[in-house]
């Protein structure tokens, strides 16, 4: 039996010690995008609730507190974001690039929490009609709006492609949502006098933030317990690896997320009287990387002389 690894050179070095990774841009990038959110996110959240201790409005008291939960969700995914940057170390061998996969399932659970308590508020409400505080409420919602907006914004490009920036996307968007429901709630109110609008407009909104945070949360979760990424076909990528020349069998194939944005990959090929061929490893890592996304290949060669007891389908 002959065993081979193949890794592409992602910028990381092996050395000990936490130190910055630069040979991934996407995190860098990102940066400017997390320091502008969370800036104007926190600005926001302290300004409301100086209003609201000063024009005494538990509205907006707890709509402040509620908006700290987006300072939070968005200080997670910087903070996942940075250390997928930290290079490999001899007790953490993969770096921290998993950091972000739990970011994301943070940022869904801190979605699901602040949903909770749209919904708990909104029962409450519809059970004891309250009037809605117009003016002041209206503005800071509106203002609310713009600042969500723009966060969402500056993630918006690479919510596809990064489930991490995508759960801090959609904090922002469930929470320009809530605002937006806050201002057409007091206009309808304001328009025909009917106070139940207000817990019935907010019923409605979390109905769509729990939609897209389910969405979220099965991904995180998936990627958590080592599922096949969405997006990878695995039985294209056995077909193509049983395809290649010499090669026999394919078994003990794994497909797995290092992080929200890096794939891994680990096969045995079974290619009876071949020996090492270095440029067919390298040529397979190239077409994994390129044509499915998979950064991080490792390859064991097999003569096929002996069974692999890794061979069964049932084996881990």
């Amino acid at each position: 039996m002959i065993g081979h690894h193949h890794q592409h050179d992602h910028g990381h070095g092996h050395s000990g010690g936490h130190h910055h990774d630069h040979g991934h841009a996407a995190p860098t990038r990102h940066g400017v995008a997390f320091a502008i959110g969370t800036a104007l996110n926190l600005a926001f959240a302290l300004a409301e609730l100086g209003v609201g201790f000063f024009a005494n409005s538990l509205a907006l008291i707890s709509d402040a507190l509620h908006n700290f939960s987006d300072v939070v969700g968005l200080l997670l995914a910087w903070g996942a974001a940075w250390l997928a940057t930290w290079r490999p170390t001899a007790s953490h061998t993969y770096g921290y690039r998993r950091v972000s996969i739990l970011a994301a399932l943070g940022n869904a659970a801190l979605l699901f929490a602040a949903t909770g308590a749209i919904l708990t508020e909104a029962v409450r409400r519809l059970l004891e009609p309250e009037p809605v505080a117009a003016g002041v409420v209206v503005w800071v919602a509106a203002i609310g709006i713009a600042i969500n907006t723009v966060t969402a914004i500056l993630f918006m490009r690479d919510r596809h492609h990064d489930l991490n920036i995508r759960g801090a996307f959609l904090h922002m968007v469930g929470d320009a949502a809530v605002s937006l429901g806050v201002v057409v709630a007091a206009l309808l109110i304001g328009w025909t006098g009917r106070l139940w609008l207000d817990p019935a407009v907010s019923l409605a909104v979390a109905a769509v933030i729990l939609a897209t945070t389910w969405g979220l949360t099965r991904d995180a979760l998936n990627l958590a317990v080592d599922a096949v990424p969405a997006g990878i076909d695995r039985d294209a990528v056995k077909t193509y690896l049983a395809s290649l020349p010499g090669v026999t069998e394919v078994h003990d194939l794994h497909i797995w997320a290092m992080s929200t944005t890096e794939t891994a990959l680990t096969v045995h090929l079974v290619r009876p009287n071949a020996g090492l061929d270095d440029r067919l490893l390298n040529d397979t890592c190239h077409t994994l990387e390129h044509r499915f996304g998979i950064h991080h290949a490792t390859i064991q060669i097999e003569a096929g002389l002996h069974e692999c007891r890794l061979a069964p389908d049932h084996v881990v």
